[in-house]
């Protein structure tokens, strides 16, 4: 499906299917550098005074919650690349009108129409 922006680029299945890749691969990326930090605190009384031990264990509670939210986007991107092979992606899944390409080029992932979406 190609579509007709409103900067007269064509954006077409493939072109957003790069795009979804490039992000897959982004957050591939961002897990791999995360990994160490959501690691296993060490809690050696002699190796850190405790307000080093609360930070380690901050920071890794903030690197879990950050591999959870590339989680759920990276399962929004996978649902997106599902659409496009369903030929379903860039309509809203409630009134079925198109989503406009600058709304797509922003959130990959938009299932609804802007008017959809604000209620």
């Amino acid at each position: 499906m190609k579509r007709k922006s409103v900067m007269g680029a064509i954006m077409g299945d493939v072109e957003w299917r790069a795009l979804i890749a490039a992000r897959l691969a982004e957050l591939e990326a961002d897990d791999a550098r995360g990994r160490e930090a959501r690691g296993v605190v060490e809690l050696d009384q002699q190796a850190v005074g405790r307000l080093s031990r609360q930070d380690a264990l901050l920071s890794q509670s903030m690197a879990k919650a950050a591999t959870a939210r590339r989680e759920g986007e990276r399962r929004a991107l996978i649902a997106a690349l599902h659409r496009l092979d369903a030929g379903d992606y860039g309509h809203c899944e409630d009134c079925g009108e198109e989503i406009p390409e600058a709304r797509l080029t922003l959130d990959l992932t938009a299932m609804r129409c802007v008017s959809c979406a604000s209620g």
